[in-house]
């Protein structure tokens, strides 16, 4: 353990991609933090410079290489900077992230960052990228006792075993591993003693959460959201990201029964095609996707869907295209994100034919028109409703306050004697392309 008595060393942290590298590069810093390191937002004056990857996006090792190109001039002005790579890029390139760049001095994967502090001191290897028995939150420090914005992160679930033919995260994350209850509840208790409102439940396949219970019986994702709704003074639960094949009857019957848990949903699909979804290993077709809609609809009418798309996957012709739009429009989703299809080395499409760029070009141009209708008609539906509101932040106008509604949409609203962390009743008056704007309701 380093002398506490020293200066701090500062540590600066660039996060790439999704919630759970948030929540990662948090316990990073947790981690570090006991070992006399501070967080700076300036990357020249770190002591520390930690690039925490994500590499579902395109391209993504190249962007890495690209931004450890730039520190090279700091490196060279401060030859004791340490620099760290960390998350999915370094999990899935290893001894070539060093070779390429030997500015680097270590490297982490994401299921042993828990040995960050031994990899500086020089205790530990300068590259650890295996998949440890052990279980990283149980050797990563105590969170701080201090105040939390009023919305967190907590990662319940890690890993994947569906390998979908485009994903890299069974091969990055590793297998799935789902967090004892105890543990999850303790954190969860934590974080709301320190001012937290909302917890978003994290994990690459969260729903397929199954961890042990203080009964030494496995739980399942619906009833640990119960568990949770049972904390005092939590008053908002969110998940992500989920798989349509683990929507189980008890967490259905949760959305219906829990009042925290917000009418929001991220489902993905990634294509209306059963013959493409075959070809991506989803394992159920465009139809059970449409049944399960219907029966989470039935649970909780109020509900808002969103959804993730792959376009121009290997083999897509004009007609699984259709079939896409034709399910966009059964759905009717609240927003929505899609991507054009890249190749990700490793994966099983890696090496399939493509479909040309522009064919693909166009077809998610099409694809998002749609989906974009559909987004501001579920925003404009939103007008004239009362919505509940977690203020985040002070807006850029005076005595303006924004926070997140029941449905993740940002929402502007004039309340000057408000604060952060307040959860009001907001009457919807206006919808922005990407936003609404509220007035307090009486």
């Amino acid at each position: 353990m380093t002398d506490q008595t020293a200066a701090p060393k500062k540590l600066f942290i660039k996060t790439y991609g999704c919630q759970m590298n948030v929540y990662d590069s948090q316990r990073m810093a947790e981690a570090m933090g006991a070992e006399g390191y501070v967080l700076t937002e300036d990357q020249a004056d770190a002591d520390m410079v930690l690039l925490n990857t994500c590499h579902i996006r395109e391209k993504a090792a190249e962007k890495l290489y690209s931004d450890l190109g730039r520190l090279k001039p700091l490196k060279a002005e401060k030859p004791d900077l340490k620099i760290g790579v960390a998350g999915c890029v370094a999990q899935a390139e290893g001894e070539e992230i060093t070779r390429r760049m030997p500015l680097v001095d270590l490297v982490v994967g994401p299921q042993a960052y828990h040995r960050l502090p031994a990899m500086v001191r020089g205790e530990a290897p300068n590259i650890v990228t295996d998949f440890p028995e052990e279980d990283k939150f149980e050797h990563l420090p105590e969170r701080r006792a201090t105040r939390r914005a009023p919305a967190a992160f907590l990662t319940v679930q890690e890993g994947c075993d569906k390998f979908c033919a485009f994903c890299v995260v069974p091969y990055t994350r590793g297998a799935e591993v789902s967090r004892p209850v105890d543990r999850i509840l303790r954190e969860a208790r934590d974080l709301v003693a320190r001012g937290v409102r909302e917890i978003t439940l994290l994990g690459q396949n969260v729903n397929g959460w199954h961890g042990l219970g203080p009964d030494a019986r496995e739980w399942g994702f619906g009833r640990l959201i119960r568990a949770i709704g049972e904390i005092e003074g939590l008053d908002r639960i969110r998940y992500t990201t989920s798989h349509p094949n683990d929507m189980a009857d008890d967490l259905i019957e949760a959305h219906r029964d829990v009042p925290q848990l917000m009418p929001y949903l991220h489902l993905p699909v990634q294509s209306g095609s059963d013959r493409i979804l075959k070809a991506m290993n989803r394992k159920h077709t465009a139809d059970q996707y449409l049944r399960l809609i219907d029966r989470i609809r039935a649970a909780r009418p109020d509900i808002m869907l969103t959804s993730d798309f792959i376009v121009g996957f290997p083999g897509e012709t004009d007609q699984d295209h259709q079939d896409t739009l034709r399910l966009v429009e059964q759905v009717n989703f609240g927003t929505a994100f899609s991507f054009k299809y890249s190749p990700r080395p490793g994966t099983p499409a890696f090496d399939r034919a493509e479909v040309d760029s522009a064919t693909a070009d166009a077809r998610l141009q099409e694809l998002q028109a749609l989906l974009s209708r559909q987004q501001k008609a579920a925003q404009l539906g939103m007008v004239g409703r009362t919505l509940g509101v977690l203020f985040e932040k002070a807006g850029r106008e005076a005595g303006q306050m924004v926070g997140k509604s029941d449905y993740l949409h940002s929402v502007f609203v004039d309340a000057p004697k408000a604060r952060v962390g307040d959860l009001v009743r907001v009457r919807i008056v206006e919808s922005a392309p990407n936003s609404l704007r509220g007035e307090l309701a009486a």
